[in-house]
């Protein structure tokens, strides 16, 4: 069977997406949707980088997307500033009747004791009424702690705490508005970015903790969040911009899901612009890895290093969270409608992706 696919954005997911699309022989890239009036009528091929064109043409027209009746969209689209507007973006596909494989937001991979019900209401309302589905997940929050760790929880005889770390250089990552004004990279003392105000930690990260426990069976009984900076010893410069002398350089901080007064399931990420600061810090395999570590009988740990073709381990990043949610495309299609977690899909694999032999 072929599933006929939209992309909703072109941005940095977005172009890896249309990429994945174009690479699975099952999936048919149906349309594109782009914000921009720039944007608007380039060829998918184009967008995406391929040096080739698609046949395809990018639109910012949304309602002539959706009367297309596609099997699934695929929804890259920030919303970490734009929350609402995201939300009553998924909303209205689902109330079409098209299901959705999404990267934002990130709260919606397990919503259950992150936000309140009215806040995710609406999503899994629309999804009801569409008979539709809607995955939400990626690289982190996702496949690096959602199934990594609960495959190796199964060869487990007893688990104590299951620790999930995203330990990566960021001086690569092309995004200025998630370094600088999100994340706070480049503030000086006393300058709390969003990343970093009260119940923001909890609220971004909070799913991973609850769907590991979930995963367990367990109920945890809070959610706890702290951080730490190191400030730049002198100005340098990264992909993104400048980051000047005294300001925030690099980011360690966990989010602690607590059981009977322990930290049982935990998310903890270590990101620096620069490979020298923080060294006491912990410290990841070649440019960057995904690490678990499953304390118990037997302790395991797992690290997952990603590294794309170009050389930089943040494109394969962004890369795994694009397919991540393009090859559970078909799981998604077929599944019940509603709001779908981890737990509900099978085993997703790169099946069809075999490369023939040249």
């Amino acid at each position: 069977m072929t599933y006929r696919v939209v992309q909703w954005s072109t941005g940095n997911v977005g172009r890896h997406a249309i990429a994945g699309i174009d690479a699975r022989p099952d999936l048919e890239l149906a349309g594109v949707w782009v914000s921009s009036e720039a944007k608007a009528g380039r060829d998918a091929g184009d967008l995406a980088g391929l040096g080739r064109t698609l046949g395809v043409q990018a639109t910012n027209d949304a309602d002539a997307l959706l009367a297309l009746k596609p099997d699934c969209v695929v929804y890259t689209a920030m919303a970490d500033d734009r929350l609402n507007e995201a939300l009553e973006d998924l909303a209205r596909i689902l109330r079409a009747g098209v299901n959705v494989v999404s990267s934002s937001p990130v709260f919606l991979q397990f919503p259950d004791g992150v936000v309140p019900e009215e806040v995710s209401g609406s999503v899994k309302a629309a999804a009801k009424e569409g008979n539709a589905s809607l995955w939400v997940n990626g690289i982190d929050p996702g496949f690096a702690n959602d199934a990594l760790p609960l495959a190796l929880t199964g060869i487990s005889e007893r688990v104590d705490q299951v620790r999930c770390q995203e330990i990566l250089d960021y001086s690569t990552y092309d995004n200025r508005k998630v370094l600088f004004d999100i994340m706070g990279f480049g503030l000086p003392e006393g300058e709390i970015p969003l990343l970093l105000q009260p119940g923001v930690l909890p609220l971004a990260w909070g799913s991973v903790v609850q769907q590991i426990a979930a995963g367990l069976g367990i109920s945890l009984d809070e959610v706890t969040a702290d951080h730490e900076i190191v400030r730049a010893p002198e100005r340098f410069e990264i992909k993104s911009g400048v980051v000047e002398k005294d300001t925030a350089a690099a980011l360690r901080f966990e989010v602690k899901g607590m059981y009977q007064g322990r930290a049982v399931c935990v998310l903890e990420h270590v990101t620096r612009l620069r490979a020298d600061l923080a060294p006491d810090w912990p410290q990841p395999v070649g440019h960057g890895s995904y690490r678990v570590i499953v304390t118990g009988e037997p302790t395991m740990t797992l690290d997952l290093q990603l590294m794309a073709s170009d050389g930089d381990h943040n494109t394969a990043g962004l890369k795994t969270t694009a397919m991540r949610l393009v090859n559970a495309i078909p799981a998604v299609v077929n599944a019940p409608p509603g709001l779908l977690t981890a737990l509900d899909l099978p085993l997703i694999t790169g099946k069809g992706l075999v490369s023939p032999s040249s």
